[in-house]
C-alpha cells in the first residue's frame, strides 16, 4: 500500500510540476501581430479632378460651415469657404457642394477668391450627425482570423462623432481597445441598395473604441453575428472619433481601394491595410444591411433592438467598414486557462458557487488589467491616412 501512496504522490508532484511549467512557460501577447507596408504613409489631399475634400467649421457666428480644401499643414487647413463659390448659407456639406461651382479650383484658377486657414483643433466632426450606425466586424480577412470568424457582420453602434482632435475616458476596470475604420455617409436616405449608387457618397477616417469587458462577457464567441455584445462594447462618449475631411470621389470603387489606412500607439505602428482588402466593399455592406433590418435582435443595454430603425439607411448615420489586423484583444492564453481552472477547481468546481466561463472571464480580465497593455491614460492614439487625415485621440482618466 505504501508504494501505491508513494506512486500517487510521484503523479501528482509530477502533474503539479508540469503544470506550473505550462503556467510559466505561457506566452502573454501584448496585441496582434500586423503586417505593415514597406514605405512609410504618405498624407496628402486627393486629386482635386478625382475627388473633392471638404472640412467643415464654425464662422464667426457660430454657424456650421463648409469650405473646400485647397492643402493642410501639421496644425492647420487651408480652403475657401464654399458660401464664396455659390454655396447658400447651410450646415449640410452635401447641399453645400451641391450649391457650390468648384471649377475655378479644378481649373487651377482660384487665386481670386479669399483663402481661410482653419487649426485641426477648430474643425468639425467629419460623421455624420446622427447617433445611430451601422458598425462591421471582421471584414479584413486578418482580423477576421485574429478574431476566429468565418464571417462578416453588422451591428448597430450608438454615439455621436467627435472630431479629429479629441480625447476618449479609459475607465477604471475596463479594458480599452482601439480599432482604425473607413467610413461613408450619403447626402439621403438610402431605402434599398440601388439608393447607394444614385447617392452621392462621400468617405472620412473613423475610429471604433472597444470596451473589451462587454465583449468577453456577452458577445457568443461561436456565433458572433449572434446580437450579443457589440453595440454595448462599441458605443459610447467619444467612440466614434472622425477625420478632419470629408472626401468626394468620382469613382468611389478606385478611391476606397486606394485608400490606406493606420493606427500608431504613442508612435508605435500597430495597424496597416487598404480599403481594397475589405472582404464586402461599402455597396455589398449596404446591401447586407438591407438584409437584416426587419428583427430586433441586437441586445443593447438589456433591451433588443433593429439594426436600423424604419427599414431604412437614415442620412445622418455611417456605415463603417470594420478594422483591420492589429487590435490589442488576444485570445485567453495558456497561463489564463489554467489560473481559471485553478480557481474554478478551489472553489467547488461543479459544486461551487460559479461556473467555469464565469470563472475564466472573470480571471482574464483582472490578468488583462494587471498586465497593462491595453489603453492606459496618458496614451495617444493616432489613426492616419493617405487621402483622409489623421486623427489624434489623447487617452484620459
Amino acid at each position: 500500500m505504501r508504494s501505491f501512496g508513494i506512486v500517487g504522490l510521484g503523479i501528482v508532484v509530477a502533474t503539479i510540476a508540469a503544470l506550473y511549467i505550462a503556467w510559466v512557460t505561457a506566452k502573454d501577447p501584448k496585441f496582434n501581430p500586423a503586417s505593415f507596408e514597406d514605405k512609410p504613409l504618405m498624407a496628402r489631399l486627393a486629386p482635386i479632378e478625382a475627388a473633392t475634400t471638404l472640412a467643415q467649421y464654425l464662422d464667426e457666428g457660430g454657424s456650421p460651415s463648409t469650405m473646400v480644401v485647397i492643402s493642410f499643414s501639421e496644425r492647420a487647413v487651408t480652403g475657401i469657404d464654399l458660401r464664396e463659390l455659390g454655396a447658400s448659407n447651410v450646415a449640410d456639406p452635401f447641399e453645400a457642394l451641391a450649391g457650390a461651382d468648384i471649377s475655378p479650383i479644378i481649373n487651377g484658377n482660384a487665386d481670386g477668391f479669399p483663402v481661410l486657414s482653419v487649426p485641426f483643433s477648430k474643425l468639425l466632426p467629419s460623421g455624420s450627425s446622427g447617433t445611430s450606425h451601422i458598425g462591421t466586424g471582421t471584414n479584413f480577412p486578418e482580423h477576421a482570423e485574429e478574431a476566429n470568424s468565418s464571417s462578416v457582420f453588422q451591428f448597430p453602434k450608438f454615439g455621436p462623432a467627435s472630431p479629429a482632435r479629441t480625447k476618449v475616458n479609459a475607465v477604471e476596470g475596463v479594458l480599452l481597445d482601439y480599432e482604425v475604420e473607413l467610413c461613408v455617409r450619403f447626402d439621403r436616405d438610402l431605402h434599398s441598395p440601388a439608393d447607394y449608387d444614385d447617392a452621392v457618397k462621400a468617405f472620412f477616417l473613423c475610429g471604433d473604441f472597444t470596451n473589451r469587458n462587454a465583449l468577453i462577457n456577452l458577445a457568443d464567441t461561436n456565433n458572433l453575428n449572434s446580437g450579443y455584445g457589440f453595440s454595448d462594447a462599441k458605443s459610447g462618449p467619444d467612440f466614434f472619433p472622425t477625420g478632419p475631411f470629408l472626401v468626394v470621389p468620382k469613382d468611389w470603387a478606385a478611391f476606397v481601394d486606394d485608400l490606406r489606412m493606420t493606427t500608431n500607439v504613442n508612435g508605435e505602428p500597430r495597424q496597416d491595410a487598404r480599403g481594397k482588402e475589405m472582404t464586402l466593399d461599402f455597396r455589398q455592406l449596404v446591401e447586407k444591411a438591407f438584409g437584416d433590418m426587419s428583427e430586433e435582435r441586437f441586445l443593447y443595454r438589456d433591451s433588443f433592438v433593429p439594426l436600423t430603425n424604419d427599414n431604412r439607411i437614415d442620412r445622418s448615420s455611417t456605415v463603417m467598414s470594420g478594422t483591420a489586423e492589429g487590435t490589442i484583444f488576444t485570445p485567453p492564453s495558456r497561463r489564463d486557462l489554467i489560473e481559471a481552472t485553478c480557481e474554478y477547481l478551489l472553489r467547488g468546481g461543479p459544486f461551487g458557487d460559479a461556473g467555469f466561463l464565469d470563472v475564466a472571464r472573470k480571471r482574464f480580465i483582472e490578468n488583462e488589467l494587471a498586465g497593462g497593455h491595453f489603453l492606459q491614460p496618458g496614451d495617444l492614439v493616432t489613426y492616419d491616412s493617405n487621402y483622409l487625415g489623421s486623427i489624434q485621440i489623447q487617452v484620459a482618466n
